[in-house]
Parts: structure tokens; C-alpha cells; sequence
């Protein structure tokens, strides 16, 4: 036995070009990556895509909280401060998103991947298995209380093209809101004016609806 263990110490000892062939941190690496997949699994895949069907975002959220984990993981055994990893995840972060309009409901579940990651991978006596287990545990449970108990209406958007500018104005908001109603075949809750173009008699509009009464809609007039 002891010669075993002194094999195995021997091994982990082992080093080529001043890399080591095996580390014991590997075991901590596996268990709480499996906790993080688990809980990035539950958070994206049965909580945020069954109500948006976003594969774009299901697929940036995945990457994003899987490379942030490894990356604070290998931070933390490095003599780098965390706090400069979370200053790079930022820059990436407005690098990639600088250019395209994304929504406050999206923005928010990539800060929730992206702090689920960083404190799955917190390997050290300052979080006990239990505190991330509460953490993950606490998250979730308040993402599916305000997505599915709470907030039983979804609220979906889409912006048009308007041509019909002469129903811009505030007095005739209802006339505006029965035309796009008949043009798009929706059940509009909302609707706000954006950029207008008198050159070529167009506004950009941005609807309002929710999809899940649309569906319950289409379904009763089958």
C-alpha cells in the first residue's frame, strides 16, 4: 500500500518541459464541473429555451459558462487576483456585445451563467461544497419561481417596418394599434414608436404580445 501511494506520488511528481503529467486538483476539477453542467443544463436548457426557443443564446451560454468556469479554475491555482479574471470576462464581454441589441432578459441570464461558473469553480476552503450547493440551488429555484410561477405571461417583441406614419400620433394610438393588430395577425398588448423616417414615410415600431395567449388564440379559432 504504501508502495502504491508512493508510486502514485511519484507520478503526479513526474514532470515533462515543466508541466506536470498529474495533479490531484483534477478530482476537484471533475466534481464541480459536473455541478456546474447540472445547473447550466437546468438553468438554459429547461428554463430559458423552452420559453424563448433561442438555440443562438442556448449555444452562447453554454460556451460562455463552461469557458468561464475553466478559466477562474485556472486563475484560482495561479497567483492572478480573481477579480482581474472577472475584469477580462468584462472586456470580452463588451467586445462581443457592443454591436448587437440584446435584451435585458438575455443580458441578465449571461450574468447568471457567468457567476454560477465563476462560483462553481471557486475551489477553496472560502466556499464549502455545501455553500455552492446552496447557491446553484437558491438560483434556480428564484429563475423558475419568476419564469414560471410568477410571471406565467411571457412578454415576446418584434419590430416592424411602418409605412403608415400619418397614425403616428398620440391621438390615434388605438386606430395604429387596430391596423397593426389586422396586418400582423397578432393580439398586440403594447406597442412603442422608435426611429422615424419622413424621407421615405416609414417608423420603426416595436410590438408587444404574449406568444403563449397568440398559441391559445390559434388553437380556439382552429
Amino acid at each position: 500500500m504504501l508502495l502504491n501511494f508512493n508510486a502514485l506520488n511519484l507520478a503526479s511528481n513526474t514532470q515533462f518541459l515543466d508541466l506536470k503529467w498529474f495533479d490531484e486538483d483534477v478530482y476537484t476539477l471533475l466534481f464541480r464541473l459536473a455541478v456546474n453542467l447540472v445547473a447550466l443544463t437546468i438553468l438554459i436548457r429547461f428554463m430559458y429555451y423552452p420559453i424563448t426557443k433561442r438555440k443562438d443564446y442556448l449555444f452562447t451560454y453554454y460556451l460562455i459558462g463552461i469557458i468561464t468556469f475553466f478559466l477562474c479554475f485556472g486563475l484560482k491555482k495561479l497567483d492572478i487576483d480573481t477579480g482581474m479574471g472577472l475584469g477580462l470576462f468584462a472586456i470580452f464581454g463588451i467586445i462581443r456585445y457592443r454591436t448587437d441589441a440584446i435584451e435585458i432578459k438575455e443580458m441578465t441570464y449571461l450574468f447568471i451563467v457567468i457567476g454560477l461558473s465563476v462560483v462553481n469553480s471557486l475551489a477553496s476552503r472560502q466556499i464549502s461544497v455545501a455553500e455552492m450547493g446552496l447557491i446553484n440551488i437558491t438560483t434556480i429555484a428564484l429563475v423558475y419561481g419568476l419564469e414560471y410561477i410568477w410571471l406565467l405571461k411571457h412578454e415576446t417583441r418584434k419590430t416592424i417596418t411602418y409605412e403608415r406614419i400619418d397614425l403616428i400620433t398620440p391621438d390615434k394610438y388605438e386606430e395604429m394599434k387596430a391596423d397593426l393588430e389586422s396586418r400582423t395577425g397578432l393580439s398586440i398588448n403594447r406597442f412603442d414608436i422608435g426611429r422615424i423616417d419622413f424621407l421615405n414615410d416609414t417608423a420603426q415600431v416595436r410590438i408587444f404580445y404574449y406568444a403563449d395567449e397568440q398559441e391559445m388564440s390559434d388553437y380556439h379559432n382552429a
